[in-house]
């Protein structure tokens, strides 16, 4: 079935899906503020990088309501409030709200939007709604490892690398402090999960 881009639940879906990327891009810059105050670089970090993708997920869904310009759009939504004063509560929340996303809302908006005849728009929905998935893994994995008290410890010796200055160092554990730049533990990450990481 085809239908109007102008009469389509497309059109309000990629505005549910623009305000839902825009709230948690801020929810998880709020969050990456809170683990800075408590010197826990890496979790911030891992915020931030996924704010960042979902700035730019909102920028996707933002640029094919193109059609929509000038327009005043109203829809319903239901978004969480995810305050919390500790990070373990805060992962938890991102992994239940990027799960969400995935196993429900964005593809099910990328069904409708295939059976409306809007196959470009499904693809973004289906696509992001797998990215989703990948920030939800993410987000348990850190959560488990905060809850567990392995964040910075390991059962067996591996390679951990200061985000800061780069230093390297084999051991079971991260240093209570890099030895070479002397920041703190917060900014320890397993090698193999840094950016350019090493196995």
């Amino acid at each position: 079935m085809s239908i109007a881009f102008a009469e389509s639940e497309t059109k309000k879906n990629l505005m549910r899906a623009f305000a839902c990327e825009s709230q948690t891009r801020n929810s998880y810059t709020f969050a990456a503020e809170q683990a800075k105050a408590l010197d826990m670089y890496v979790i911030e970090m891992l915020f931030r990088y996924t704010a960042d993708q979902e700035r730019e997920h909102a920028e996707i869904f933002y640029r094919f309501l193109q059609e929509a310009a000038g327009e005043t759009m109203i829809v319903d939504c239901d978004y969480p409030v995810e305050i919390a004063d500790n990070l373990l509560a805060l992962l938890r929340a991102a992994q239940h709200r990027e799960y969400e996303e995935h196993d429900h809302i964005y593809k099910e908006f990328g069904d409708v939007a295939l059976q409306e005849g809007f196959s470009e728009i499904a693809f973004a929905f289906h696509q992001i709604a797998r990215v989703e998935k990948i920030h939800g893994e993410r987000f348990e994995e850190y959560a488990d490892l905060l809850e567990q008290g392995k964040l910075f410890v390991s059962d067996r010796a591996l390679k951990w690398s200061c985000l800061n200055c780069g230093s390297v160092f084999d051991s079971k554990e991260a240093p209570s402090q890099c030895p070479v730049c002397h920041h703190a533990r917060g900014y320890f990450i397993r090698s193999y999960a840094s950016p350019f990481g090493l196995t």
